[in-house]
């Protein structure tokens, strides 16, 4: 059995900045691709970034150049850097580890940010 547990959400300022991290047990890690996701209230979840297992990212228009994934194979996590922080990045954020064969999510961190 898999699991993620991410750490790092709080309450900041808006402007601010905040690094979640995800780590993860089992031996899969480094053959998934590793994504960020959130939900805010009222609304559906969105991924917000994604490293692929050999390091290639991609990220949503709307955190593009101020959120950044890294993953680092040798401690089964990934991280999320979050500068720039605005009110509308308020969201539960969600690890996620997949490939063809396997989905795997973590229970999620709170990100509020004030105006």
């Amino acid at each position: 059995q898999v699991q993620l547990v991410e750490s790092g959400g709080g309450l900041v300022q808006a402007g601010g900045s905040l690094r979640l991290s995800c780590a993860a047990s089992g031996s899969i890690f480094r053959l998934s691709t590793m994504g960020w996701y959130r939900r805010a209230p009222g609304k559906q979840r969105e991924l917000v970034a994604v490293i692929s297992n050999s390091g290639g990212t991609n990220y949503a228009d709307s955190v593009e150049g101020r959120f950044t994934i890294s993953r680092d194979n040798a401690k089964n996590s990934v991280y999320l850097l979050i500068n720039s922080l605005k009110p509308g990045d308020t969201a539960g954020y969600y690890c996620n580890a997949q490939s063809g064969l396997w989905d795997y999510w973590g229970q999620g961190t709170q990100v509020t940010v004030s105006s």
